[in-house]
């Protein structure tokens, strides 16, 4: 059998979801699409919308890192979700390095896996036994956000799968109605097609002036969850070079459009 463990990874750009995903057939299944197509990961880094910290901070390392359940009103079973993964501590250590040149790195001992890490990654890798590590969001400015991706790319030639999770939409208090298949508000398509078309043309400087955006600010009235992707970007060897991972279409309006980077 093929060692994939070392094959250069690419890296990704993909929308998470609430807990509920793991129950949406359509949704899961292009997740799983997506992983089948990709090499195996050694490792995975996750930078995620929902923890934002700085100086830099990575995740717990441990086997069988505990989950973050940061979200509210949903089913019981949602809270007693589990994703045994195993030790991240050498990726921990490698990620450290990389990146000290660029910021300040702190090691969060007990901070578990956000949803936008667990959700997904368990519907893509459902074995748990790949080594699951997150790095906090330091900054919502492109620029940096790019250089962290630019030291981080290295960890593709090393097996590592480096994912920004977000939602290329997030803007919630302006939804009418919370259904998955609600139809997108206008400013969710206006601002999924501009990003689409800024990411096909490999236009970054377009991408980081998305305050002038259209949709916005509705589309992202808080923008944690669109600069993840800069990350992934970062971590890009050309951000034009891009392919739509098949994931697109929308989720309760919100645009899921995902990309992979190679």
């Amino acid at each position: 059998m093929t060692d994939l463990s070392h094959q250069r990874m690419p890296t990704l750009y993909i929308g998470h979801g609430a807990p509920p995903l793991l129950d949406d057939p359509v949704w899961s299944s292009e997740l799983i699409t997506l992983a089948a197509d990709l090499p195996r990961p050694k490792a995975i880094l996750v930078v995620s919308a929902h923890w934002e910290s700085a100086p830099l901070a990575l995740s717990a390392t441990g086997a069988a890192t505990p989950l973050v359940y940061d979200f509210g009103g949903f089913d019981e079973r949602y809270y007693r979700w589990e994703y045994k993964t195993p030790d991240a501590s050498a990726l921990a250590t490698t990620v450290a390095s990389t990146v000290s040149d660029v910021t300040q790195v702190h090691q969060h001992p007990s901070r578990g896996l956000d949803h936008g890490a667990w959700v997904p990654i368990s519907i893509m890798y459902p074995n748990a036994d790949i080594p699951v590590l997150q790095l906090s969001l330091p900054t919502n400015d492109p620029d940096t956000l790019l250089r962290i991706g630019e030291r981080l790319k290295v960890l593709r030639d090393e097996g590592v799968l480096i994912v920004g999770s977000g939602f290329l939409t997030h803007g919630l208090p302006y939804l009418r109605e919370f259904r998955i298949e609600a139809a997108p508000p206008g400013w969710s398509v206006d601002f999924d097609l501009w990003a689409a078309e800024a990411l096909a043309d490999g236009d970054v400087d377009r991408l980081s002036d998305f305050y002038r955006a259209p949709g916005m600010p509705y589309a992202h009235p808080t923008v944690e969850h669109l600069t993840p992707l800069f990350v992934a970007l970062g971590a890009a060897d050309d951000p034009g070079a891009h392919v739509d991972a098949t994931i697109d279409g929308y989720w309760m309006g919100l645009s899921k459009r995902s990309f992979i980077f190679n």
